[in-house]
């Protein structure tokens, strides 16, 4: 009995460590721990007229980052949201940026609404985002500045990432599956605390879209860095060393080591950085021109508000449903 039972326990490691590393830890766009980091520092970025409000609700902006992830397990139509896979209308070799209309009626009229739901919108709900946001501010309404504040950082944060703006986008196109918690999740896990955050002040944008669409275009021209230095490595780095396990809640995980984790970011020249900021500066943009566009509100009326119960009570079910639910909507990174 004890021999049969060590040759089942030799038999399920041997089959842990031939599975993939997203197999066993799923990944969620910037992962929980880098879309809470944006959306908190962003909230440094805001003038003194807004920057109040925000520092009383920061721990709120930051922990419902998430929320829009973990809607995926129970809202139909929440996972197109997060990406666009901008090379599919690639053709012939001419520019996509040029040939995809900005606007989303001129995109519909040119390849139908259900091959954009298909493969990604997420620049076009970053303006639908954005609109919420002013007609919140506007109405003085503490829940939804809120809420739409925090989900706005999680779409501006995925657009600005290079995985998100692919059909590749796992890796599983070119033999690099788990590439995109590598390169979102783990990476910033392991480095975001050396990173420096300081990106400046908000600025006026006037036209969101255009600054959707252009964190999408900076993203896609990092693409092949990411995929083609990662393969390069991947080709030299001992294969006993670039893989480890560590202790993830109720077990081991199979992840990336450091060292590969370290190789692979420097070779990169600080990309995971750059975007990261990018994302921050591009958040503190958007909630500051929404501000701006409401007519700038005194937001000093709202800083003794508190978020109503009756939204604590929708957050909490959006929550049950998350941890009672085992697959999401749309495609899944595991």
């Amino acid at each position: 009995m004890i021999r049969r039972t060590l040759i089942v326990l030799v038999g399920l490691i041997g089959l842990l460590i031939l599975l993939p590393v997203e197999v066993i830890e799923p990944a969620h766009a910037w992962g929980f721990y880098g879309h809470k980091r944006i959306n908190r520092m962003a909230c440094f970025t805001l003038p003194p007229e807004m920057f109040g409000f925000y520092k009383r609700h920061i721990d709120f902006i930051s922990d419902h980052a998430v929320d829009p992830d973990r809607r995926r397990y129970a809202v139909e139509g929440e996972a197109q949201r997060h990406y666009i896979d901008i090379d599919h209308y690639a053709e012939g070799g001419t520019d996509v940026f040029r040939e995809m209309p900005r606007k989303w009626n001129d995109a519909v009229s040119k390849y139908s609404e259900d091959t954009l739901q298909a493969y990604g919108i997420v620049p076009w709900h970053i303006d639908v985002m954005f609109g919420r946001l002013v007609k919140a501010f506007a109405r003085g309404d503490v829940d939804r500045i809120l809420t739409n504040s925090a989900d706005l950082g999680h779409y501006v944060a995925d657009a600005h990432v290079p995985l998100h703006t692919t059909e590749n986008y796992n890796g599983q196109l070119t033999n690099q599956y788990g590439i995109h918690a590598f390169w979102e999740s783990r990476i910033p896990e392991l480095s975001a605390d050396s990173y420096d955050h300081l990106v400046g002040r908000a600025t006026y944008i006037d036209r969101p879209l255009d600054a959707a669409w252009e964190a999408v275009h900076d993203s896609h021209m990092e693409l092949d860095s990411v995929l083609a230095i990662e393969k390069r490595l991947s080709e030299t780095f001992p294969e006993d060393q670039k893989y480890v396990f560590e202790d993830r809640g109720r077990g081991g995980m199979r992840m990336y080591s450091r060292e590969f984790a370290k190789s692979y970011e420097d070779a990169m020249g600080g990309m995971v950085e750059r975007r990261m900021n990018q994302s921050i500066l591009s958040l503190g943009n958007m909630w500051y021109s929404a501000w701006v566009a409401a007519g700038s509100p005194d937001l000093e009326r709202f800083e003794d508000k508190d978020v109503s119960d009756s939204l604590k009570l929708v957050l909490k079910a959006e929550q049950e449903l998350f941890d009672e639910s085992r697959k999401g909507y749309g495609r899944d990174h595991e």
